[in-house]
């Protein structure tokens, strides 16, 4: 009977053991992102003749969106792992807002921008729930950048002081930066390969947009900082190797 009872006890020792999330493991995650920013945007400025005017209460907004992501997390330690976190980029779409609230649509450009973090997971490794909450950076660029018609003319530079005589062919260019990131998440194991998660992060992301319009009177150069603050929240299924 003794042997028997402790038998048992080694089989399922090993069993908690297989769920662990352990040092030297490396767990990859693949599943749904939502992109949500929270932010708002500068007025713009306009630059032309030698002289800077703001667009007083004109402004723009970035919608929510949702794409793949993924995640590759290494455990340094049984409570620590340095994790990289990417995925398909998602489309963000511009729209006017305030005295630009008419033009809708301002334009559309892909976001890349992958993330560095360090979590710490609470528990212990061989746990099967076990929240964890982390810190890193993430650099963000852009492609395929393209504008509505309304801004690739530079009718928004229209007013009834200068008439169209701002308007004209109007290309842009986003900045690239580096932002801090903050996350919180929530690993349920399933076996010893599979566990299902949930994260959310923040993100304090800007990006400074300019616009170089060929007018009749020469170059005009329009810049607003676009204060975009991103909530990010993640569903995923995870396999362990």
């Amino acid at each position: 009977m003794k042997r028997i009872y402790a038998a048992a006890v080694m089989s399922i020792a090993a069993v908690s053991a297989a769920h662990a999330q352990s040092a030297g493991q490396l767990v990859i995650n693949a599943g749904w992102s939502h992109f949500s920013p929270q932010g708002s945007s500068d007025p713009l400025t306009v630059n032309a003749l030698g002289q800077s005017a703001v667009m007083a209460g004109s402004g723009a907004t970035i919608s929510s969106g949702d794409t793949f992501g993924l995640t590759a997390s290494y455990y340094v330690t049984d409570h620590i792992s340095a994790d990289t976190e990417m995925g398909v980029p998602p489309t963000w779409h511009l729209n006017g807002s305030g005295t630009l609230a008419g033009a809708g649509e301002l334009g559309t450009a892909r976001a890349w921008s992958p993330a560095i973090l360090v979590n710490y997971h609470f528990g212990e490794p061989n746990a099967r729930l076990r929240p964890y909450l982390g810190a890193g950076v993430t650099y963000t660029w852009f492609s395929n950048v393209k504008l509505s018609n309304a801004v690739s003319g530079g009718q928004i530079l229209a007013s009834p002081a200068v008439g169209t005589a701002l308007e004209g062919p109007t290309s842009v260019s986003l900045s690239q930066s580096f932002a801090p990131v903050v996350n919180a998440g929530l690993t349920y194991n399933i076996d010893s390969h599979w566990s299902i998660g949930a994260s959310i992060a923040y993100s304090w992301l800007t990006t400074k947009a300019t616009l170089t319009t060929q007018s009749s009177v020469g170059t005009v150069t329009s810049t607003t900082k676009l204060k975009v603050n991103p909530i990010v929240t993640f569903l995923s299924v995870g396999y362990r190797f």
